[in-house]
């Protein structure tokens, strides 16, 4: 059974940071690209952030380019976001979600395999 557990979320104020970190279990995690998605109060889910399998190539949405950061650790499964210079328009729930290699595109699309309960990120201004 394909797990994916969100965790770091909480509340910070505006211009500060948090690293989310996305556990993943019951799936070879080297096999698939890793996204973050985010919801905010009555809006619809956004992609965030992704990143390939091998941890090599990233993309970025226009609204978090040059602070927030993907990241991976293939060894623990794991995948990560650093969010620094955080608005309060950065208030959502986070979601992370796998894809698995070669199956078709991996960002800007919601088309993915796996998906984490998320955690809710608040910044107050």
């Amino acid at each position: 059974q394909v797990q994916l557990v969100e965790s770091g979320g909480g509340l910070v104020q505006a211009g500060g940071s948090l690293r989310l970190a996305c556990a993943a279990s019951g799936l070879t995690f080297s096999s698939y690209a890793m996204d973050w998605f985010r919801q905010a109060p009555g809006k619809e889910r956004e992609f965030v952030a992704a990143i390939s399998w091998g941890g090599r190539t990233t993309y970025y949405a226009d609204s978090v380019k040059g602070r927030f950061t993907i990241s991976r650790d293939n060894a623990k499964n794991t995948v990560y976001l650093q969010m620094n210079s955080l608005k309060p328009e950065d208030t959502a729930v986070y979601y992370c979600a796998a894809k698995m290699a070669y199956s078709g595109r991996y960002y800007f699309t919601d088309n993915m395999d796996y998906w984490g309960k998320g955690t809710l990120v608040t910044v107050s201004s």
